[in-house]
Formats: structure tokens, C-alpha cells, sequence
């Protein structure tokens, strides 16, 4: 499992329950029912995915997110999980609102633009940047939003919510290594996670 992930599950409570918004093939909410007897459920875009989740054992929707948070009541779950995908997402307060509206707390991450790479590729080829974490081209890429640690900081006090932990991480070996940064966090990591809540 991704480093970034384990960092997530290890914030999780046994026994609760979690929804994981973009979850991918399902390779947290496998981890977090196997390790932490989660009650867990996925909403994922892609059906290829979705598939591999229902392989794994897991209940998955193949949807929008934006539209599928809209359907579960006021705190249904402990927990619900906006791993690497609120970059994707066209009205992050609205998400991050349902977020809290239907979970009880959140946790937030995403690729950290302000990392010091990116900025110097960026001063010296004068072209977008492209990284193991953002590593698209400018015209084809899923990513319509570029955030950084201190930017989401700024966004909580605007959104008005509250950080209750976050960690910056480097990754490296395909996200399967890493380690948490602690001086210069916006500068220095390539990844913000943020436990969040009303």
C-alpha cells in the first residue's frame, strides 16, 4: 500500500465507518476492513476500478462523487476520505461542505504544488511542470486545480473548517516509500494530508 495511505489508516478508528471518495481500485478500504474491521464503502468513477473493488470484496458505486455525497444523510459515517483527488474536483468548498455534512471528520490529501521541484522546473524551462506526482502534460491532464500545503491552510479558514492534524510527506518506489517532512513543509514535501473536521 502507498505510503500516503498507510498514514490515512493509521488515523482510523477500528470498527468505524468510512466512506473513501475516489477509492481507486480499493486498496485502503481493503487494508482498513482486513486491519481495522472497517464498515467501508467507495465511490469511484471509473468502472474498471469499481470492478477490481467488488473483486476485493469491497461495496462500490461507480459515480460522480460530487452527486453521490449528496444522497447520505447528516453523519453516516465516522470518517470519509478525499484521498489524492480534490486537485480533480470543480467546487472544492461544496465537496469539502457534503464531506463534513455526512461524516463526522474527513481526510484530505493531495499533491503539494508549491514542492521545491516543481518550482524549479518551472523557473528554468518556463514550462508546466510535470512530476512522479503530477505527471501529466497541461492539456491532458486530470488535475484542474493546483493547491499547495499553505494554500488549503488558507482554505480552511475561509471554507470554515478545522484542522485537527496534518502531516507532509515525500514519497518515492511508486509512492510505496516515504517519510514526513517537518521543516518547510510547503517547500520541502510532496504530498499534505489533513485530518479535518467542523
Amino acid at each position: 500500500m502507498r505510503y500516503d495511505l498507510k498514514i490515512i489508516a493509521s488515523w482510523i478508528e477500528p470498527g468505524s465507518k468510512v466512506l473513501d471518495l475516489g477509492c481507486g481500485e480499493g486498496d485502503l478500504l481493503h487494508f482498513l476492513k482486513q486491519k481495522k474491521q472497517v464498515a467501508g464503502t467507495g465511490i469511484e468513477r471509473r468502472e474498471a476500478r469499481v470492478a477490481r473493488c467488488i473483486e476485493k470484496g469491497l461495496s462500490a458505486l461507480q459515480g460522480d462523487i460530487n452527486a453521490e455525497v449528496l444522497d447520505y444523510p447528516d453523519n453516516s459515517f465516522d470518517y470519509v476520505i478525499l484521498s489524492q483527488t480534490l486537485q480533480q474536483v470543480y467546487e472544492p468548498a461544496g465537496l469539502i461542505r457534503s464531506l463534513l455534512r455526512i461524516g463526522k471528520k474527513g481526510i484530505v490529501s493531495f499533491p503539494n504544488f508549491s514542492y521545491w521541484t516543481i518550482r524549479l522546473q518551472l523557473l528554468l524551462s518556463g514550462y508546466a511542470p510535470i512530476t512522479r506526482q503530477l505527471p501529466y502534460e497541461w492539456y491532458d491532464t486530470p488535475n484542474i486545480r493546483v493547491i499547495t500545503i499553505k494554500d488549503f491552510r488558507k482554505f480552511a479558514r475561509e471554507v470554515d473548517f478545522k484542522i485537527i492534524k496534518e502531516v507532509a510527506i515525500n514519497t518515492r518506489n511508486n509512492g510505496k516509500i516515504g517519510k514526513t517532512i517537518k521543516f518547510m513543509p510547503n517547500l520541502c514535501a510532496t504530498y499534505g494530508i489533513f485530518l479535518i473536521g467542523k
